[in-house]
């Protein structure tokens, strides 16, 4: 069994090696979403299965706080309103819960955050696509070659792998640290222009 697990932390060392080559990407996300932010906008997170867990995780970070006791961002995962999904996913099919979301609470210029493993995941797809005709700046967390999600985002960060959890090991590793930058951006922003 060692040998299993020593494979398998190999594996996601290797993944994250790879990963190096979307720190301009994770960098353009952390400058992205500050501006955000400064113009009084929001950030939309949403993804399916995990991918929701780890958006919940993102707008939680966001609201509460990282590392820094400093003001609540506005920021909320599309995942967190099981009245909401239901209805949607009742009244008119899966594939448009986050879709009708976005619809509903996004403006032209917040942030959408999609996340999918396999870049894939049409009511991510959906979702991307309304946030593209009202005017949102659209950023990806995906894996493998990016899918269809990679075309529909302004900044697309990915893991090449197709290993599910080695993709969502870099995800996290990718939004704790725009999420640590941000806020650390934020605060700078807070504390030089104080009321």
């Amino acid at each position: 069994m060692e040998k299993e697990i020593e494979n398998r932390i190999a594996e996601s060392i290797a993944c994250k090696r790879y990963f190096m080559d979307q720190v301009g990407n994770i960098g353009r996300a952390v400058n992205e979403m500050s501006e955000c932010f400064k113009r009084d906008n929001m950030v939309l997170t949403f993804g399916n299965g995990g991918s929701a867990a780890d958006a919940q995780h993102i707008a939680g970070e966001l609201v509460g706080r990282f590392k820094l006791n400093r003001r609540g961002l506005p920021a909320i995962a599309l995942s967190t309103d099981s009245s909401v999904l239901t209805s949607l996913a009742n009244d008119y099919g899966y594939e448009i819960v986050f879709e009708r979301q976005v619809e509903a609470l996004a403006t032209k210029r917040d942030i959408l955050l999609g996340i999918s493993t396999s870049g894939k995941s049409k009511n991510v797809i959906r979702a991307l696509e309304k946030g593209r005709e009202i005017g949102t700046i659209n950023l990806s967390l995906t894996g493998g070659d990016g899918g269809p999600i990679k075309e529909l985002s302004d900044i697309n960060i990915n893991s090449s792998s197709t290993n599910t959890p080695r993709v969502q090991e870099c995800h996290i590793l990718a939004y704790h640290i725009i999420c640590e930058l941000v806020e650390k951006d934020m605060e700078q922003y807070f504390s030089r222009n104080k009321a």
